[in-house]
């Protein structure tokens, strides 16, 4: 049951930041639009209401649960970079607005080190729910699945801090366009 409740919330979630951004731009209601991306976090809050009365019902503490915690960690830490790119493109494609440009050189690498800190801050969240729950639930065998959760989830975010430094070492070069005379 709480899978399918994450994937409800996953939908929603888009369901609000497309629905927010389509009032902005495509029918020019900015505050009804505000207003939609503002309810976003509604739905992390009900998935969390949601994981607690499932393992408070006695559900055990399953990977879906410790899901739960990563969507939430994940949509706290990484939700505003997400709406903020969506937002960028929708501006350019409905309002006249500036095209997205990618990033090179030392700026691309600031970027990609920001969002290796992002990640990071969704990381700390994320745990930081999983070892309330398991601290919650109290039973090291019922809990399992969370900590394999949090070791899958360091080592995500140890690749994702090797590929982000890396491009400070070797930063993305932009590539010449070929034209002909």
């Amino acid at each position: 049951m709480i899978i399918t409740f994450i994937i409800a919330c996953e939908i929603g979630f888009w369901i609000f930041v497309l629905g927010g951004l389509s009032c902005r731009y495509v029918l020019q209601k900015k505050r009804l639009g505000n207003i939609l991306l503002f309810c976003t976090p509604v739905i992390d809050l009900a998935l969390l209401v949601a994981t607690v009365i499932s393992l408070q019902n006695g559900a055990p503490a399953t990977t879906a649960h410790a899901l739960a915690a990563v969507y939430i960690g994940v949509s706290i830490g990484l939700g505003h970079r997400m709406i903020r790119w969506m937002d960028q493109r929708f501006m350019y494609w409905f309002a006249k607005g500036p095209k997205p440009q990618k990033k090179y050189g030392r700026e691309h690498a600031r970027e990609e080190i920001r969002g290796f800190a992002a990640h990071l801050v969704s990381w700390m969240i994320g745990c930081s729910l999983l070892y309330g729950m398991m601290i919650w639930i109290n039973n090291e065998v019922n809990t399992e699945p969370f900590r394999e959760t949090i070791k899958t989830w360091s080592i995500i975010l140890i690749i994702d801090l090797l590929i982000s430094a890396s491009y400070t070492l070797w930063p993305r070069v932009e590539k010449e366009s070929n034209t002909t005379n």
